[in-house]
C-alpha cells in the first residue's frame, strides 16, 4: 500500500498532524511514554496501524540475538517514530533511528521531540534511507 515516496511522505505527514494535535493538548512537559501512549490512541483512531514497543530482531552473522532493542513506534510498517523528550536532539538520536532504519530495511523515520514548543519548527527530524530512495515518486 505505501509503494511510492508520496505515499510514504503523506503517512508522515499525518503522523505529524497527530503529534502536533497531542502536544497541543498536554504542552512539552511530561515523560516519553505518556506521550507515546496518547500518540498511539490519536493515530489508531484516524485508523493507522501501530505497533509500539515493538521488539527489533538482530541478526549478526546468520544469528538472531535477542536484544533489548525496541521501536518507539512503528506505523502501518513502514514508517519507524522515535519519540524523545530532551532539550534537543544529539547525535546518538539520529544514529539510534538510522540504525532501526537499517535493521529492519525501512524506506522512513521520523524523530520527534515533545519537549519543544512547536513540533514542526524544532521538535521533528525525518530520515530516509537508501530503500526510500528506491521508490517510485508516483501517487
Amino acid at each position: 500500500m505505501y509503494d511510492t515516496k508520496h505515499k510514504i511522505n503523506s503517512l508522515c505527514y499525518e503522523i505529524l498532524n497527530a503529534a502536533i494535535e497531542v502536544h497541543k493538548h498536554l504542552g512539552p512537559g511530561l515523560l516519553e511514554s505518556v506521550y507515546e501512549k496518547c500518540l498511539v490512541y490519536e493515530l489508531e483512531s484516524r485508523g493507522f496501524n501501530v505497533k509500539n514497543q515493538m521488539p527489533l530482531p538482530l541478526v549478526y552473522k546468520g544469528l538472531f540475538l535477542d536484544t533489548s532493542l525496541r521501536l518507539d513506534l512503528l506505523v502501518e510498517d513502514v514508517v519507524v517514530v522515535e519519540l524523545k523528550t530532551v532539550e534537543t536532539f544529539i547525535p546518538i538520536h539520529e544514529a539510534q533511528i538510522i540504525s532501526y532504519l537499517n535493521l529492519l530495511n525501512l524506506p522512513k523515520g521520523i524523530l520527534i521531540n515533545f519537549k519543544c514548543s512547536n513540533i514542526m519548527k524544532e521538535g521533528q527530524k525525518t530520515f530516509v534511507t537508501g530503500e526510500y530512495h528506491k521508490l517510485p515518486n508516483g501517487y
